[in-house]
């Protein structure tokens, strides 16, 4: 294709949109507001080409030549030039905001290389206009990385100074603005990335940090900073021993190929010492030669938070769930309650079956330690050699049997939260003073280690002993008892406390009940005072069983002891079989929420049924829910 090919079908276009060859501006020039919208959308175009403009001018500075950069449209957004030849191009209007396609100006490089989409070179009379004819114009479309066109670059000098390879310079310029566009964009491209991955990292509740194949710090996410307690920019570029015990051993381990898994590590912290599981991972480059490695540190404490939660390591009872009205009842529970919060031991005293656990577990949830581990051992229920192994852990290799990198004991499990002690009149002699030690000193060592660990636990104790008998005969250190007998806790019998036994034979009823999937039956008012008359040597655990096997027996057949009452099953005549269920669980349920103050969440779990499922049943029996709270 010959030049006069494109400059006649330009000139057919000129006289097509209806441009007069004697004008002299552009047909459409933005005004100030509108160049400035139009410079702030082609910022990138502008700020890409500016040096390779500045670059071009420099190879004809002094030969009255002037740099001009349009968009897509052809609106002029930039112009660099010698000053007396920009002069008389102003005069002209060749100004930023002045639209040089075709359509507003006829036939000129610039409008023509759009058109056309290829590089042109106009001269002289080749312009439409005559004002043009003084002119020499050499541009080039500049294109995208997706090949669309978003501008032009012009090059303009006296008509008589015309050279061919005035094109060729442009044409260059214009390729390595586009390289220069698509290298723009594909780093926007890999910071946009670079973005994405730390913020996937930085989300991820783990510690993660890299090291650099000289050893010194090279990044960290945000987890890893909190439980370092630096900020970035004191810990990149430090060496990872001032952070990692023992790092060279970790080091010659992923070296030699070693897995490196979830091994115990400490770190040294801004403020403290963390004790924490390690991963290290080796990185290497396509010649598999080393470059770093990556490290994945879990505080020990929060993962064994979560694994007791997990794994049911966790208090269930408030004192709200608490079932009793008499008033030393309650009284003893407003000190349960006050004494809570305290960090000091308490010793909870009392006959077998009396809820010494219940009241461990609700003084735990009415404490700030209420959302840490809550974790039980019953002293008297392990062999004696393995009391010190659960209480305190091992390190691997400690016994026979023992577990592959060790196992924490339950002072560690429950670090931050509570332990409770149940039965500590059963701990062996030995034990105890173990047991004293850590109690004065928050610290203790694992069966077969040699690193000390601090914990941070508060201790409940309990026992159905008379711990000072126990003293006096030589069974229970004496320093071992004031230690735990700070805050002293004593829970009555249940014949001591007997105007709660109905209340009590009412709970189970209802909840057995349910559990059970049996109907519910209404003992006589002689049967429940003989109840409440009993001995109850049992208490609480003992009037529970006793309402479950009356449950059970759904008044086929009589439950007796000597020591019990005769149980009297009243049975309503004169109603349907399924009416008197059906009237039975309508007053059970007013009666439940009578007793929990009309609190439809707390009745729901009295009665072992979701709260849509209560909703559902006052609506069928029509119980009136005036007074219900939520």
């Amino acid at each position: 294709m010959s030049a006069k090919d494109y400059i006649t079908r330009s000139h057919q276009r000129s006289i097509k949109f209806g441009i007069d060859d004697n004008r002299i501006y552009s047909s459409r020039i933005l005004n100030e507001d509108e160049l400035q919208k139009r410079l702030e959308a082609n910022s990138n175009l502008i700020v890409t080409t500016e040096p390779f403009m500045n670059q071009m001018y420099n190879f004809v500075k002094g030969s009255y030549f002037f740099v001009i950069l349009t968009d897509d449209e052809g609106c002029i957004l930039n112009v660099i030039g010698d000053e007396d030849v920009l002069e008389e191009a102003f005069n002209l209007e060749m100004i930023p905001g002045a639209f040089m396609n075709e359509e507003h100006i006829g036939t000129n490089a610039m409008g023509t290389a759009l058109a056309e989409g290829i590089p042109v070179q106009i001269s002289g009379k080749e312009h439409f206009i005559k004002a043009y004819h003084r002119w020499t114009c050499s541009a080039a479309p500049i294109r995208n990385a997706k090949g669309d066109m978003i501008g032009t670059l012009n090059l303009t000098g006296y008509s008589h100074l015309v050279h061919s390879h005035t094109l060729g310079m442009v044409v260059a310029a214009a390729h390595a603005i586009e390289q220069m566009l698509t290298i723009r964009e594909t780093n926007k491209k890999l910071e946009v990335t670079k973005k994405y991955i730390e913020t996937i990292i930085d989300s991820i509740t783990i510690g993660i940090f890299t090291i650099g194949p000289k050893g010194f710090m090279k990044t960290i996410n945000k987890t890893a900073m909190e439980m370092l307690g630096y900020t970035y920019q004191e810990v990149i570029g430090i060496k990872v021993e001032e952070l990692v015990e023992g790092w060279r051993g970790i080091q010659d381990s992923v070296a030699r190929r070693i897995t490196y898994l979830e091994e115990e590590a400490f770190l040294k912290g801004k403020e403290a010492k963390i004790h924490c599981t390690l991963s290290a991972y080796p990185i290497v480059d396509p010649n598999r030669t080393p470059q770093g490695i990556v490290c994945v540190i879990r505080e020990i404490k929060k993962a064994r938070k979560l694994a007791n939660k997990m794994t049911g390591q966790q208090a269930y009872y408030t004192f709200d769930k608490i079932i009793g009205q008499s008033q030393r009842f309650m009284q003893i529970i407003e000190y349960a309650k006050k004494i809570s919060d305290s960090p000091s031991t308490v010793l909870i005293t009392g006959e077998s079956g009396t809820g010494k656990e219940v009241f461990a577990q609700s003084i735990h949830n009415h404490s700030s330690r209420h959302e840490e581990s809550f974790v039980a051992i019953n002293c008297g229920a392990l062999p004696r050699n393995l009391i010190e192994s659960e209480l305190f852990g091992y390190e691997e290799g400690a016994f026979t049997g023992a577990k592959r990198g060790g196992h924490p004991g339950k002072f560690e499990l429950a670090d931050g939260g509570t332990l409770f002690l149940d039965e500590i009149g059963e701990m062996p002699l030995d034990m105890q003073t173990n047991l004293l030690r850590v109690l004065e000193e928050s610290k203790l060592f694992r069966v077969g280690g040699n690193k000390e660990i601090e914990v941070d636990v508060r201790i409940i104790a309990a026992t159905n002993k008379d711990l000072r008998q126990e003293v006096e005969k030589g069974n229970f250190r004496r320093d071992l008892y004031y230690r735990l007998n700070v805050l002293p806790l004593k829970l009555p019998s249940l014949r001591e406390r007997k105007e709660d036994i109905p209340l009590l034979i009412d709970y189970f009823m209802a909840t057995k009940s349910l559990k059970l999937g049996k109907k519910t039956v209404t003992l006589s008012r002689e049967t429940v005072e003989s109840m409440t008359n009993l001995p109850w040597p049992g208490n609480i655990r003992e009037l529970e069983n006793m309402v479950e096997q009356i449950i059970n027996a759904e008044g086929n057949h009589l439950w007796e002891t000597g020591d019990s009452p005769k149980i009297v099953i009243e049975k309503p005549t004169g109603i349907s079989q399924e009416d008197r269920l059906e009237e039975i669980e309508k007053k059970h349920i007013k009666k439940v929420l009578e007793k929990t103050g009309g609190n439809i969440s707390l009745a729901a779990e009295v009665l072992g049924i979701g709260r849509n499922t209560l909703y559902r049943k006052i609506d069928k029996y029509h119980i009136d829910c005036s007074k219900v709270e939520e």
